[in-house]
């Protein structure tokens, strides 16, 4: 989007995958919970894991680029010219463009699936591409689309990332049913299998039109790909020790350090280890949902975080292996930091008056303790700015208008009992009826999508290049979209505004400037409890895999990955 494209037309291949790795095998990987649905891109239902496997996108993203993508459907890309009224884009598709069932890619597959996402999926389609007034066929190869705003120059290039579908296959069929119908698409792999809520496999598509593309060479080196389903993680581990998994990514510190001791791993057969990468770990946090009455006072949601010991926590469960989360941007460039300076207070400065004074004299903080479990003067601290909102500690129990404070924290995972369990005793010293509720995976989603709960534990996932997306996280519109990625609830004009000038920024450092200005207010507005980020993948798999020399800057692609002792 800012500045040149590490690769140059007519490049052979990326440099992080083996041009010439062979092609064959299998590779088992575990899905958690269960499924119901092979679409992904609705509402209703669990979608099935990998099953973007079968789609191809217009453009394909550089794994080592803040924000570069490729042609990949879409052999050339034509912008309008600087300063035309009605700016647009035209995607001109690749001749040999097929989907899986031999039919032709064609741009009225294009537009039939920019209507179709954008009118009757999930809600992030429809602040993705708010600012596409129009897609047309110009012939058979050629979709263009005209944009509202000229200077929202993220926008081309988001519109490389829609997934085409088949119109001949959607066109009869009701796109909002949760079913297991597998479905036409025109990517490496294709639906195998499926045993419902338990497993699917995907195998790679001898026929597949792009297989010799440079985004794809030394990719999709496996002949099939089966994901098969756990309903606890535990289990799952056990089933990779037990070789019934090939690989394994682990999110559990205290499984990393104790749980990979077993025989396979002494003697080499299971190979355990850490990629480092240099991706924006976003936010993973405690998140208030402030549709809640509670919740929608500012100091309740400051006062709660000083109740969790991020300190005591990462010492004695987490084997001190992780960094706190500082910032919704968390490990790049664009967290704030210190106090705002630069384009980014001028920025700020136009909204003064409409953002708290210490925004501007204080820099963003956690609470910290002194990992001891010491944390009464964060507990005192607590109780006084809870007294500020009428909230009294009597006999014991957090009081306003006759009611004890209450809340639940919702989870999917039960591993994460122990993490949340010395949150929870924390609220209860401050007198509040708190409790944990571990729900399946598909009534944990329904809830989630509903806003149907008061605390979550939730992530925030950005990109190295915030734009268009940020509607779906924090705009006022997306508050009141079920389904939505705005599970706080967040209704702030000035967050509505930035977010708008954010996708116009015409450079790399006023994008930053734009992206630490939001970050600021989401930071002042404790919408969250931050949790923490590792600044490495912790992979442990099975000793018949090689790897590329290099892993690119977003971290491991298992796609790049090849078995060895495929001739």
């Amino acid at each position: 989007m800012h500045g040149t494209l590490k690769h140059p037309p007519g490049f052979n291949h990326f440099d992080y995958v083996n041009p010439n790795a062979p092609k064959g095998g299998l590779l088992v990987q575990g899905g958690f919970g269960t499924f119901d649905s092979l679409n992904p891109f609705i509402v209703k239902g669990n979608a099935v894991s990998g099953i973007g496997l079968i789609y191809d996108t217009l453009t394909t993203k550089g794994q080592d680029e803040p924000f570069s993508e490729y042609g990949l459907l879409a052999e050339k890309i034509e912008l309008s010219p600087p300063g035309t009224r009605n700016a647009w884009v035209i995607f001109h598709l690749h001749n040999k463009a097929r989907f899986s069932d031999g039919k032709p890619v064609t741009a009225a597959d294009v537009v039939f699936t920019f209507n179709l996402l954008t009118k009757g999926a999930l809600p992030l389609y429809r602040a993705y591409y708010k600012d596409v007034t129009k897609a047309e066929a110009l012939d058979k190869h050629r979709v263009r689309f005209t944009l509202a705003d000229a200077d929202n120059a993220e926008l081309p290039l988001i519109l490389g990332q829609l997934t085409v579908l088949p119109q001949h296959y959607w066109q009869d069929k009701d796109f909002n049913a949760v079913n297991l119908d597998v479905p036409v698409g025109s990517g490496p792999y294709v639906v195998d299998a499926v045993k419902p809520g338990r497993s699917i496999t995907y195998k790679r598509n001898p026929n597949y039109w792009g297989k010799d593309l440079a985004v794809n060479k030394g990719r999709h080196n496996f002949d099939k790909i089966r994901y098969i389903y756990y309903r606890d993680l535990t289990i799952m581990h056990e089933a990779f020790k037990a070789g019934e998994i090939d690989v394994k990514a682990e999110n559990q510190a205290k499984r990393w350090k104790q749980g990979y001791t077993f025989p396979a791993v002494k003697s080499g057969e299971v190979i355990t280890r850490e990629f480092a990468h240099q991706r924006n770990q976003g936010m993973q946090s405690f998140v208030f949902n402030t549709r809640r009455p509670i919740f929608a006072s500012i100091k309740v949601r400051e006062a709660l975080n000083y109740a969790y010991d991020f300190e005591w926590a990462n010492k004695n469960l987490f084997y001190a292996s992780y960094t706190r989360s500082y910032s919704y941007f968390s490990n790049s460039e664009l967290a704030a930091r210190g106090l705002p300076r630069g384009r980014e207070l001028q920025i700020l400065d136009a909204y003064r008056t409409k953002l708290p004074p210490r925004l501007f004299t204080e820099p963003p903080r956690v609470v910290r303790s002194d990992g001891k479990g010491g944390i009464r003067a964060n507990l005192r601290q607590a109780l006084k700015l809870l007294a500020e909102e009428g909230w009294q500690l009597k006999k014991g129990k957090l009081m306003k208008d006759g009611k004890q404070m209450q809340m639940e924290i919702l989870l999917v995972q039960k591993a994460f009992e122990r993490v949340v369990n010395p949150f929870v005793q924390n609220l209860k010293r401050l007198g509040i009826d708190a409790n944990m509720r571990l729900v399946d995976t598909s009534q944990y989603i329904k809830r989630v999508r509903a806003f149907d709960f008061d605390v979550l534990v939730y992530s925030f996932a950005q990109s190295e290049s915030p734009g268009n997306e940020q509607r779906d996280f924090w705009s006022s519109v997306a508050a009141d979209l079920p389904g939505s990625r705005n599970v706080v609830g967040i209704k702030d004009p000035v967050i509505d505004e930035l977010i708008e000038k954010l996708t116009r920024a015409k450079s790399r450092q006023e994008l930053i400037a734009y992206t630490r200005a939001l970050d600021r207010i989401l930071l002042w507005g404790f919408y969250v409890i931050p949790h923490w980020h590792i600044t490495s993948d912790r992979i442990a798999y099975w000793d018949k895999f090689a790897t590329p020399a290099k892993t690119p800057t977003s971290g491991v692609q298992l796609d790049t990955w090849w078995l060895k002792d495929t001739q």
